[in-house]
């Protein structure tokens, strides 16, 4: 099972994941958890990304909070089982990066 990850651990993977991505599209940290909103140019191009999306979260069995309304997905991911960020969110975020 993944450990919780310090402040000092959320930060430095944040900067990491950030490292690359463009300002105002950036991960953030909200009530402890890693979120991030994606737009989309349709609702089936974000449906489309959501289902290549539940295939990756399902191998990692690790299944984020996301809402979906027209061509935005809001992302909040955060490991119940250790009541806070861990490993898995950060790497969850990252095969989302990959294919948005």
């Amino acid at each position: 099972m993944p450990e919780k990850y310090s402040i000092e651990q959320i930060d430095d993977a944040l900067t990491e994941l950030n490292r690359e991505l463009e300002d105002g599209q950036k991960w953030q940290i909200k009530e402890d958890k890693l979120c991030k909103t994606f737009k989309f140019k349709s609702f089936i191009r974000a449906f489309g990304w959501m289902s290549q999306i539940a295939i990756w979260a399902e191998k990692l069995n690790h299944h984020p909070e996301w809402f979906n309304v027209y061509n935005k997905v809001e992302i909040e991911l955060t490991t119940h089982d250790v009541g806070g960020i861990s490993e898995l969110d950060f790497k969850l975020a990252t095969k989302m990066e990959l294919f948005s």
